[in-house]
Order: structure tokens, then C-alpha cells, then sequence
């Protein structure tokens, strides 16, 4: 893996590294598509609050967006979950 690729993946698990955006990425892959005003209240913090944590997950490429009239609809990127399951494996020591 080139440092292109593991500055690439550090950012993905930066971005992962806040109770409220893991637990969103969880939410999202229980529930699929979630509106941006459903995580207020699961949370309970303000909309900016999650608002920022959005951004900072879109930005990683972590989430993909869909608007919806008004709403924000968010939803996983496979492919960014991908390179964090096929990092996150090869840590672990072979026996």
C-alpha cells in the first residue's frame, strides 16, 4: 500500500474516531437510508452538531447524500467501507 493509500485510509478511520459518527455509520447500517434531522434526536445533540459530523463523514467519503426536496437523505459508501474492513483485517496477526 502506497502513502497515497494509507493517508487515503488513516482519513476514513479519522473520520470514524467520534462516538456520535461511528454510531451514526451504525445507524446507517442497520436502517439504510436516514434523513439528516432523524440523528438530532437519536443523539440528542443540536442540528449543527450533526450537521458537522455529516460533513465530516461526507467529506471522508464514508456516507453518499441524496436530496429529497428539502432533506438530506444519507446512506453508506461500500467502497470506502471496503478499504476500512480490508485495513482493519490485515492488522490482525496470522496465527
Amino acid at each position: 500500500m502506497g502513502d497515497d493509500d494509507l493517508a487515503h485510509t488513516a482519513g476514513l478511520f479519522r473520520a470514524m474516531g467520534h462516538p456520535i459518527r461511528l454510531g451514526v455509520l451504525d445507524r446507517l447500517r442497520r436502517e439504510g437510508e436516514i434523513c439528516a434531522c432523524d440523528f438530532t434526536e437519536y443523539f440528542g445533540v443540536s442540528q449543527p452538531t450533526i450537521s458537522g459530523h455529516l460533513r465530516t463523514l461526507r467529506e471522508a467519503g464514508l456516507v453518499r447524500t441524496r436530496r429529497d426536496g428539502t432533506q438530506i437523505c444519507y446512506s453508506l459508501d461500500p467502497a470506502a467501507l471496503d478499504v476500512v474492513r480490508r485495513m482493519s483485517v490485515s492488522l490482525v496477526p496470522s496465527a
